[in-house]
């Protein structure tokens, strides 16, 4: 198993980071597809139609999302989002554990291109 940190810049303050990547109606608006997300701890979560789904952990407003993302029958990948703020908008520390070797090039590249990426978008 594996594990990945990164940093990103987004251009919104913290509160709008935050309120992307927890409320269901914004989380559909910038992904493009459905949705399922509450703020309740240990609720179930999924994006992008289901490719990804798990377990809300822990949420401390417009600072933290600590998530279990599943991988089939493998144990969960310990998802943990951090935003601070910055000149630029937001500073976003990720860090997952837990990934499986043959997921690894695919969830590195997702994180880039498909979630940093097209919330970046939402923003400009």
């Amino acid at each position: 198993m594996k594990q990945l940190k990164r940093y990103y810049t987004i251009k919104a303050a913290p509160k709008d980071v935050y309120n992307a990547l927890t409320n269901q109606k914004m989380l559909e608006i910038w992904t493009g597809e459905t949705a399922l997300m509450s703020l309740e701890p240990n609720s179930d979560f999924s994006l992008w139609g289901g490719s990804i789904s798990g377990k809300n952990i822990e949420f401390e407003p417009n600072k933290k999302i600590v998530q279990h993302w599943y991988f089939g029958e493998e144990e969960d990948s310990v998802v943990t989002i951090k935003l601070h703020e910055h000149k630029k908008g937001t500073s976003v520390e990720l860090h997952q554990t837990n990934i499986p070797e043959e997921a690894f090039d695919n969830i590195s590249e997702g994180w880039d291109e498909d979630y940093f990426g097209a919330l970046n978008e939402l923003f400009i």
